[in-house]
């Protein structure tokens, strides 16, 4: 039996410009492309219509398509990596097993337990820097701590990017590498007991007109202003690289966002304590929330009276997509308005979010709660009035989603919000006394 090489995919499903593979590719060991359906993730999914599920799903295929162009193929195994690795080592004669960093908590557990049970084996594990430009201790302060405000953080960045950085990985050139076999079979998602998509999933193409006019328009969910790219960045469709690049060239507002994400990432790595559901200034955990199990119902279903809340919130149900600005205003409702705790907004978000990442997820809960690294403080209390007016003042956004409005169908506010600011204040204060003094 010939040697040959494993490239994991997980969150990096593309072939071009990918590192890991890359690498696997050019050591010229014949290299299987792999992906695992993990039921440690899946199982604890509650929606068998999970759009996410059916987009990985759809981007393996076009993965297979091509492989099988080539000669080569993609192997799909539906189980758990516990499970997979074992039997892949008694099939074949692996030399290295090849993979790109993931910075999540059950991924950095899941990625250790694999790494020493195939290093035990003889099998080689490397793991390389693929999803952001800059991680773990690339960008620190001149005092070598890690940034905990996204300005300072931007500035380093921008000063230490350049074409090395941003340089794509060249797999194209490897392709021939790829293992010569027949395709195998991809587990349907009916057998993995998910359904099909109904709705057709964002495009990937970069469209340079919405992000040069990016920054004049990314606030108003009524019109065409934001890319959509931020599932392919989230599932790995699409390269960083390249959409840095793309934004240095087009529009720094754009550019900045991207910035956000490597952002949120370094404070993942650099403060796991906000992995294990604490609030990333641990005095703001001492809040006394009110949780309300029907106000927190309503707000999920988008009837809380407030209608740029609702049209956000039915938005994100019916799509997985929320409009950036509405998901500061729905949060902010939900912390403030409710006096809610944000980790129950957060796993709201992580269930229904096609986007959802966890880095990203939980830095902007926190940042609308005021728990977080660089956040809104904690006195900012959005108006939803004001917002929809500077926002959608037409309420195009809002009748397409809330099309009861001002009829009697439509419920009454849930909660005045002169009342709301005045009791949440209070609240704050009281919990962060001693902080704010």
């Amino acid at each position: 039996m010939s040697k040959i090489s494993i490239f994991w995919f997980r969150r990096d499903l593309r072939l071009h410009d990918n590192a890991g593979l890359y690498h696997a590719l050019k050591k010229g060991v014949p290299v299987l492309p792999i992906f695992i359906f993990d039921k440690n993730i899946l199982d604890k999914l509650d929606d068998k219509h999970d759009r996410r599920v059916a987009f990985i799903h759809e981007a393996i295929t076009e993965i297979q398509a091509f492989l099988t162009a080539k000669g080569s193929t993609i192997l799909v195994k539906y189980g758990t990596p516990e499970e997979v690795f074992p039997v892949l080592l008694d099939e074949y004669d692996v030399d290295t097993i090849y993979i790109n960093h993931d910075y999540e908590l059950y991924a950095h557990e899941r990625d250790e337990s694999v790494r020493e049970f195939v290093t035990s084996e003889g099998v080689g594990f490397s793991t390389y820097k693929d999803q952001v430009v800059f991680e773990k201790n690339e960008i620190l302060s001149g005092a070598g701590t890690p940034y905990t405000v996204f300005t300072p953080y931007s500035r380093k960045w921008k000063e230490k990017v350049n074409t090395f950085y941003l340089k794509s990985y060249p797999t194209e050139k490897y392709f021939d590498n790829f293992l010569q076999t027949k395709p195998f079979e991809i587990p349907t998602l009916a057998m993995m007991g998910f359904q099909a998509a109904k709705a057709k999933f964002p495009s990937k193409q970069v469209r340079d007109g919405i992000i040069r006019s990016y920054a004049e328009n990314r606030d108003f969910p009524a019109i065409e202003g934001t890319s959509k790219l931020s599932v392919h960045l989230r599932f790995g469709t699409v390269s960083i690289r390249e959409l840095a690049r793309k934004a240095q060239s087009l529009s720094e507002t754009w550019l900045n966002e991207l910035i956000w994400r490597d952002f949120y990432f370094n404070i993942l790595y650099h403060f796991p304590h906000i992995s294990q559901g604490q609030a990333f200034r641990k005095e703001y955990d001492k809040i006394i929330w009110r949780n309300n199990k029907k106000e927190f119902e309503l707000w999920c279903e988008g009837k809380t009276g407030y209608p740029i809340v609702d049209a956000g919130m039915r938005e994100l149900n019916a799509t997985g997509f929320m409009h950036n600005r509405v998901r500061m205003i729905v949060a902010s409702f939900l912390t403030k308005h409710l006096l809610i705790d944000w980790r129950w907004g957060e796993a709201y978000f992580a269930k229904k979010l096609l986007d959802f990442d966890f880095a990203a997820n939980n830095g902007g809960w926190q940042w609308a709660s005021g728990s977080g690294c660089d956040a809104a403080p904690y006195f900012r209390v959005f108006n939803p009035s004001l917002q929809t007016q500077k926002f959608d003042k037409q309420l195009e956004y809002i009748k397409k989603w809330v099309p009861e409005l001002n009829t009697f169908d439509y419920p009454a506010p849930i909660v005045n919000h002169d009342f709301a600011r005045k009791r949440v204040l209070p609240v704050y204060q009281m919990a962060l006394k001693g902080f704010i003094d």
